[in-house]
């Protein structure tokens, strides 16, 4: 820590030099890695995701409970296959001035259930037959089958539709009726927006290397950063009198992924020798400074879907030895796996202690990594043995449709291993066909289970949220999917109350 300290105050003599302007009333908000897409009808990552939250508003969104409540409209069930949703136009224009109506909640679905535009979201609204309009605040939709679950699938950001005619670039110029709008990007490390409330200006600036993110937060060149810090630093942090530290527990689910059309992570007694060669007890309690908590599954337990009896993924190296042998491997003759990360340091540090523990069990892992692009680029793309990722933002259990169906493979939805089994299928559309809340659940757990015994990934551990920001900053809630909607009522206290 003392060799920490020291390079800590000679890089802050460096930055000096370049701190922000003083004068600046914007708050800064310091990113790992910048939004991927700005269009919510295409965007996948976590921080697209989190900042179109800020720049669109949706028909429904969740409370804590994972339960969804309505956001631009309250809904109503006129029969098992026909939900109407009352729009509240009146509290959201878009910010080009034009009024949020049921045409562009039509627009916004019809654009996504297009096959043609190949939106990543289809997959989750196969569901849909058609998008109807009543009145300028009525939006029917009529389902090909019932679905309870419905409702919690319309949490896409509405677009304007004479945008949308227009082939309007959002990516490059979003319009939403959020409460932030799009003021301008200067590069692709800044994201400038304003509060649609007030005009107050938020930065988002893009900064990849942790330690110069945490740097830039203690010489004020950014008042806030959210996560992605090793657990030293945010130690480090929590010990300077100007920033605080806020900790939540989270529901981001940290996995390894694999392909299975390779010839190596195909193979059962492979994937499952790799769960048994991590010791994740002792990377989260001394890597991740406790910090996180295991996984078992894709959902959390304290999910409404979770599967609450699965058993713990246990750390025997001696059982992942055995099972190498049982898939023809030896000492002499090793599984030789291809693992790719990103660039960011804490995670090539994290992959680093896998790797030897995967090479303690007889596993010859070559440790690759990428800027965060070309990374998700290739995972995407299917161009992996082996990888590390985290999902974050899951609500709905329609994510294993997602993720684990055999047509969900890219680009009909993130099945990036290629992962088939016609008993995850069954489960998976026996739970998405079920007539109530209470029958889905049992579905879905004995996917888990399932899911559990094939591993196509397999789970790490939930992340804690931090939330860091200089003293001065106050009023950001922290949420349990890491979400920025704290930003909406931050404020900067006087000198005087410091």
């Amino acid at each position: 820590m003392v060799g920490l300290k020291r390079f800590m105050v000679l890089a802050l003599m460096v930055l000096g030099s370049a701190c922000a302007d003083p004068v600046s009333d914007a708050f800064r908000f310091g990113l790992a890695s910048a939004p991927a897409n700005l269009d919510p009808r295409f965007a996948t990552d976590a921080a697209s995701a989190r900042i179109n939250r800020l720049l669109y508003d949706r028909l429904v969104d969740f409370n804590d409970a994972f339960e969804p409540v309505p956001a631009l409209a309250n809904w109503e069930q006129l029969s098992p296959t026909h939900y109407r949703f009352h729009l509240k136009t009146h509290e959201r224009p878009f910010h080009d001035g034009t009024l949020l109506t049921a045409n562009d909640v039509k627009a916004t679905y019809d654009f996504i259930l297009n096959a043609d535009n190949a939106s990543p979201h289809r997959a989750s609204l196969t569901v849909v037959d058609r998008v109807a309009i009543g009145d300028e605040t009525i939006v029917d939709f009529f389902l090909k089958r019932p679905e309870p679950l419905f409702p919690a699938y319309l949490v896409i950001g509405i677009v304007p539709a004479h945008l949308i005619a227009a082939n309007h670039p959002l990516h490059e110029h979003p319009v939403g009726s959020g409460p932030f709008s799009f003021q301008a990007r200067p590069d692709e490390t800044q994201l400038h927006l304003l509060r649609v409330r007030d005009q107050q200006r938020v930065e988002f600036i893009t900064v990849p290397d942790p330690t110069v993110r945490a740097l830039k937060l203690m010489a004020g060149e950014i008042d806030m950063l959210q996560n992605d810090l090793p657990p030293e630093l945010v130690g480090y942090l929590e010990r300077d009198r100007m920033v605080r530290v806020q900790r939540k527990s989270g529901t981001n689910f940290s996995y390894l992924g694999f392909s299975f059309e390779d010839a190596v992570t195909r193979q059962a007694f492979v994937r499952r020798a790799i769960a048994h060669a991590i010791n994740r007890q002792e990377i989260i309690e001394y890597v991740l400074d406790g910090a996180a908590r295991p996984a078992q599954s894709l959902l959390p337990p304290e999910h409404w879907a979770g599967a609450q009896d699965l058993d713990p993924i246990t750390y025997e190296p001696e059982r992942a030895q055995a099972l190498l042998r049982q898939a023809g491997y030896s000492r002499e003759h090793p599984a030789k796996i291809v693992y790719k990360t990103s660039s960011d340091p804490f995670r090539i540090r994290l992959a680093t202690i896998l790797q030897r523990q995967l090479q303690d069990v007889g596993i010859d892992v070559d440790l690759r990594s990428y800027d965060w692009g070309t990374f998700y680029g290739d995972v995407k793309a299917g161009r992996f043995q082996m990888y590390s990722l985290s999902w974050v933002g899951i609500h709905t259990p329609d994510i294993f449709d997602y993720v684990f169906h055999s047509q969900s493979i890219p680009p009909h939805g993130a099945n990036r291993g290629r992962f088939r089994s016609t008993l995850a299928d069954e489960f998976i559309d026996h739970a998405q066909e079920a007539p109530d809340l209470e029958t889905k659940q049992r579905w879905y757990v004995q996917l888990q289970h399932h899911l559990a015994d094939a591993l196509p990934y397999v789970p790490l551990w939930y992340e804690d949220h931090i939330f860091i920001a200089r003293r001065e900053i106050e009023g950001f809630t922290m949420a349990h999917d890491g979400h920025y909607d704290g930003l909406i009522h931050v404020r900067r206290s006087s000198p005087d109350a410091l």
